[in-house]
């Protein structure tokens, strides 16, 4: 496994990482998790390694853009000091497009991006698990998506390729799973994962690290 007994885990991105992790709760408290794929996760870490060494950690805020996240790289993520960091970003760039007119052009969301993990693999060598946005046609305003965010997916597997231990191709993943399921079942408005979504997200992430 990339993942080690003794490692540091730390996710970051927007609110389908946070998942109304509770803010305030000690590092070990499961409300410090969420509810989404990053509880799932610490279950199934947990089980697989059984270290007590382990610490799983949550910092994904709803809401955030790339740049957000580049903002509260400091005490948010170098703090903490973590050996693995995995990361997804990218939607909230595209959304706010639609619903604020603010517009993330690719350039330079790729370079905020780039930013990001240059600090996490200068300042503490850590493993880095790059995450793919996703978007699945709920709705009609959600196909028109499409023009933003591929470019973005484009300059995120770039930069996986030159920073990442693992990649895990999220968007191309429902994409998939909506053969099986329609795409409701999976994320029932287009963005965040139903419970299903959750639960297939960390046997992806799993499958990765393995």
């Amino acid at each position: 496994m990339i993942i080690k007994p003794t490692d540091t885990i730390l996710f970051t991105g927007d609110s389908i990482t946070d998942r109304g992790r509770k803010r305030d709760a000690a590092l070990n408290d499961p409300l410090a998790l969420g509810v989404g794929y990053v509880r799932l996760l610490s279950e199934r870490i947990r089980t697989e390694l059984q270290s007590p060494e382990l610490t799983i950690i949550n910092c994904g805020m709803s809401g955030n853009r790339i740049y957000d996240i580049e903002d509260r790289i400091e005490s948010d993520l170098l703090a903490f000091k973590p050996t693995v960091v995995s990361i997804l970003a990218g939607i909230n760039d595209t959304w706010r497009r639609y619903d604020s007119n603010i517009i993330s052009e690719t350039g330079a969301f790729q370079a905020s991006y780039r930013r990001i993990l240059e600090r996490v693999r200068d300042e503490l060598g850590a493993r880095i698990i790059i995450l793919e946005p996703f978007l699945l046609p709920v709705g009609k305003d959600r196909r028109t998506w499409r023009e933003d965010i591929d470019p973005k997916i484009t300059a995120i597997r770039e930069l996986a390729a030159e920073f990442a231990v693992a990649y895990i191709p999220f968007d191309g993943i429902f994409a998939a799973a909506c053969c099986q399921s329609p795409a409701e079942h999976w994320l029932p408005d287009g963005v965040h994962p139903s419970p299903a979504g959750n639960a297939l997200m960390a046997d992806m992430w799993m499958a990765a690290v393995k």
